[in-house]
C-alpha cells in the first residue's frame, strides 16, 4: 500500500477546483494507493508521463483534458507527494 501526501499548496487549491476534477481527483488517489504509477497504466484515461525540463524529476496525470495531477514518487518507501492539481497551461506555437 502506497502513501499519498499533498502539499499545503494543493489542499488550498482543491478548495477552487470544481466538483467532477474532485471525484477524479480522489479515484485517482486511490489507484495509486494501491500500485503507484504503475498501477496508472491499467487506465488509459489518466495518461500518466513523465515530466521533461525543470519539472523533470515530476510525473504527471490527466484528470481531463484541462486539469492535471503533478506529483514525485519514492519507489524505495512507496510514497507519493502531490506538487499540484492544477489547469494544463497550453502554449502557442
Amino acid at each position: 500500500m502506497w502513501k499519498v501526501f499533498e502539499e499545503k499548496s494543493v489542499t488550498k487549491s482543491l478548495k477552487k477546483t470544481p466538483k467532477e476534477i474532485l471525484f477524479k481527483y480522489k479515484a485517482w488517489i486511490e489507484i495509486v494507493k494501491n500500485g503507484g504509477s504503475n498501477n496508472l497504466k491499467n487506465y488509459p484515461g489518466f495518461k500518466d508521463e513523465k515530466l521533461k525540463g525543470n519539472l523533470r524529476h515530476c510525473r504527471s496525470s490527466r484528470l481531463n483534458i484541462k486539469y492535471r495531477v503533478v506529483y514525485t514518487e519514492d519507489d524505495k518507501i512507496k510514497e507519493i507527494v502531490v506538487l499540484a492539481v492544477t489547469p494544463h497551461k497550453y502554449e502557442e506555437v
